[in-house]
């Protein structure tokens, strides 16, 4: 069964949303609150400079930081933290506005397939253990997670009720993630040509609405960088490194070297660039499998910022006991997720907006495999394969019986099979069941045989 998408979400679900939204903000603010002493490391410590940089160049946007990463969460850390001056603050306030994707997720599912699945996608989220992990550190994909989901339901509202100004908030919602994570600009074309598309009546009023304030929002940011530095970055640099990090075929502290060669932000920004493209034109016609190859592994892998948290000595006591209830803690849910996923993907009722779904789900995927994957990157797109998962509590018993249905089951499983395998060793390694890896140099919790 598909609720219709011309109804708003079922108002016996909104009770159940509520409180489901208290828990999960009741929970991230528990765990900051009981989290053991720990230590920003790699690109927190980026995010935190921020602090200072932003604070000594008074807010001025036409401070040379931030170019290389979007400026909207270094923005949020320097704001919240020149307002009440700990990084306790930013991490209550990364608790609360993380939470927020517990309703918007409930609310999509429930437009998409009904009450019961509203319910259940809102406690997945609200409980996922990587989801409250994040709160309390100092990534932007907290922000970034609740700012896209949100404006993926108001576009959603927009096309359920023709309404403009649910499509005018989607797109500024839209803007500012695109100004948290360059990589959904990609996304809004995508997003804005569904929203026109609507048979038998077109509707490109909506779809202008959506895409002029998200560009509202974005273009003040590139005319910055324009005034600043003299160049078209619609958004920020470090997309250059990234797609020559992931096609080069060299190690990445090649890549540092050579993109240190040049000088200047910009010029750095052009050169990694055209490097990439390079480097994928020289790949063709082979290029997209191999990446889906070597990055797909990546993106599904079992494994967690938290862990290599652990593996990386972050935390001032580290046991092979305690990584061994993280990892369970971690990795199970991520496991079972993707297993339900997949059951559900096979009996779905596919239209406008599960399509709608799905694709932004493969597009971004599609995004990183073409950079380089890593299991952070994933993490934006899991409240939707916790929508897809929740769409099970609205189907029949009977549902996804065809054989079509079963050859798609069959499939997806064994993708997913050879996705996740070699993490799954190397999580053996790092429990001490079998040798430990040595790629990351760390020295190991768990020493084989323990």
């Amino acid at each position: 069964m598909t609720a219709s998408s011309k109804t708003p979400p079922a108002r016996g679900s909104a009770p159940a949303l509520s409180w489901l939204w208290a828990l999960g903000a009741a929970a991230r603010l528990i765990f900051i609150w009981i989290e053991p002493p720990t230590r920003p490391v790699a690109d927190e410590t980026m995010w935190l400079m921020a602090l200072t940089r932003i604070k000594d160049a008074g807010f001025s946007p036409f401070s040379n930081y931030p170019i290389f990463h979007p400026p909207a969460y270094p923005y949020f850390l320097a704001s919240i933290q020149a307002v009440f001056g700990t990084l306790l603050a930013i991490k209550g306030a990364q608790a609360l506005l993380g939470s927020l994707i517990i309703p918007a997720t409930g609310r999509i599912a429930s437009r998409l397939f009904g009450p019961r699945a509203g319910v259940a996608a809102a406690a997945l989220v609200a409980l996922y253990p990587e989801f409250i992990w994040y709160s309390a550190h100092f990534w932007c994909e907290t922000l970034f997670i609740a700012l896209l989901w949100w404006a993926i339901e108001r576009l959603m509202a927009a096309d359920a009720w023709s309404s403009s100004r649910a499509a005018a908030v989607g797109g500024a919602l839209f803007g500012v993630a695109i100004l948290t994570r360059e990589t959904v600009l990609y996304l809004l074309p995508l997003a804005v040509a569904w929203l026109a598309v609507a048979k038998p009546q077109w509707r490109p009023g909506l779809a202008a609405t959506a895409l002029l304030t998200a560009l509202a929002v974005v273009v003040p940011w590139t005319a910055r960088n324009w005034i600043q530095f003299g160049a078209f970055i619609p958004v920020s640099t470090g997309g250059g490194l990234n797609l020559y990090q992931g096609n080069a075929g060299i190690s990445r502290d090649e890549v540092y070297v050579e993109y240190y060669k040049a000088d200047g932000k910009v010029e750095q920004f052009e050169r990694a660039r055209a490097a990439g493209l390079r480097a994928i034109l020289k790949r063709q016609p082979g290029w997209l499998l191999e990446k889906i190859r070597d990055e797909g592994p990546r993106l599904a892998e079992a494994d967690s910022l938290a862990l290599i948290h652990i593996r990386r000595g972050a935390y001032e006591n580290r046991s092979c006991g305690g990584y061994r209830f993280a990892a369970a803690l971690v990795l199970i849910p991520w496991v079972l997720l993707v297993a339900v996923a997949i059951v559900a993907t096979a009996r779905l009722h596919f239209n406008r907006h599960t399509v709608l779904l799905l694709g932004l789900v493969a597009s971004y995927l599609l995004l990183h495999i073409a950079t380089h994957g890593f299991s952070r990157y994933r993490l934006p797109i899991v409240p939707g394969l916790m929508i897809v998962a929740a769409s099970l509590a609205e189907m029949g018993c009977l549902a996804g019986r065809t054989l079509a249905r079963r050859t798609l089951l069959l499939g997806l499983a064994m993708v997913a099979a050879f996705l996740l395998a070699p993490s799954l060793l190397d999580q053996a390694g790092y429990l001490g069941l079998l040798a430990p890896p040595d790629f990351e140099g760390f020295p190991p919790v768990c020493p084989p045989g323990s």
